[in-house]
């Protein structure tokens, strides 16, 4: 995996110890998942001023933003796209993250191992979101 772009690295090590820890925990998870299922690599940029990440090529898969701030200091905020239904599925599928508004915004606990299988089926769903989405319109 190469260096992350600077605008990231500048956002994310103006965050607590624990929440850097966790979001490069999370990159490395994003990133292997991406090549797991082939739809990497990612494009890693700011998106509201938060880090962000998608795949490169077109019509693949929506973008994963996350970020932390001192107001909820405990946790680490990850969005997705509110037009999809990424955030509703998770909250079935895992109810027991630190937080989900089941629309667009999710967060994970900072003081909890890091959920890596929550993490990884939200990296999945969320980068293939379009070929999924194109794949049941077709069975359907």
């Amino acid at each position: 995996m190469d260096h992350a772009p600077a605008p990231l690295l500048n956002r994310i090590s103006s965050w607590s110890d624990e929440a850097q820890a966790a979001a490069w925990a999370c990159r490395t998870l994003f990133h292997g998942i991406a090549q797991e299922r082939g739809v990497g690599p990612l494009q890693e940029s700011l998106k509201w001023g938060q880090p962000a990440w998608r795949p490169a090529k077109p019509r693949t898969g929506s973008t994963l933003r996350m970020d932390w701030n001192e107001g909820t200091p405990d946790r680490l905020n990850l969005f997705v796209d509110c037009k999809t239904d990424l955030a509703a599925r998770m909250d079935d599928l895992y109810p027991d993250l630190a937080f989900n508004d089941g629309r667009r915004h999710l967060a994970i606990g900072l003081g909890d191992p890091l959920p890596e299988q929550a993490l990884a089926h939200l990296a999945e769903m969320t980068f293939c979101y379009h070929i999924a989405r194109r794949a049941r319109a077709t069975v359907g």
